[in-house]
């Protein structure tokens, strides 16, 4: 039997950045879904990890990132999805949640073989973290419905890509097979 893992890429955002403008209508279509799939993963004691930009601050700690994300203009789109106590963390620097980050040790440490992946953006750090999931050997899927995208095309092309380049199922967040 394999253990997955829900984890939630950079949606602890301050939404201060280039392209901010065109990702918020998409996050907020989004956050429902990936509401209800965190608290599918957390009723179902599916380990729910949370990898996230750490804003160029390397001193910053989850607590603070939270802090500072939930004292901002967009706490509103930050408080539904917030990691609770039993939440894992990691602090990413790129795109990618395994570049130079502790998560493949962490996820062997916990037996963990299948990721799902939500969050932000499909085009950028869910395709990334998709193909270094893969390439690390570990089993894929990614929530359509629960990634927010910039650009709604290239999140179409990321999604296919991953289907057919790396194996990753994509299913909805209601799909029975999740978990």
């Amino acid at each position: 039997m394999s253990a997955t893992a829900l984890v939630v890429i950079d949606m602890l955002n301050s939404y201060e950045h280039e392209d901010a403008e065109l990702l918020l209508p998409s996050v907020r279509t989004v956050l429902p879904h990936l509401t209800s799939l965190i608290e599918r993963a957390r009723r179902s004691d599916i380990e729910v990890i949370y990898v996230n930009d750490n804003f160029g601050l390397w001193r910053s700690h989850h607590d603070e990132l939270l802090d500072t994300v939930l004292g901002g203009p967009h706490a509103d789109l930050v408080e539904p999805v917030r990691p609770d106590d039993l939440s894992l963390f990691v602090v990413k620097a790129r795109h990618s949640i395994f570049y130079q980050t502790p998560l493949e040790y962490l996820l062997r440490q916990h037996g963990i073989d299948r990721i799902v992946l939500c969050g932000q953006v499909t085009e950028q750090c869910v395709l990334y973290s998709a193909l270094d999931a893969h390439i690390r050997h570990f089993g894929v899927t990614v929530v359509e419905d629960a990634c927010a995208h910039i650009h709604q095309d290239l999140a179409h092309a990321a999604l296919c890509m991953m289907e057919r380049n790396m194996q990753a199922r994509i299913l909805s967040s209601t799909a029975e097979e999740l978990f």
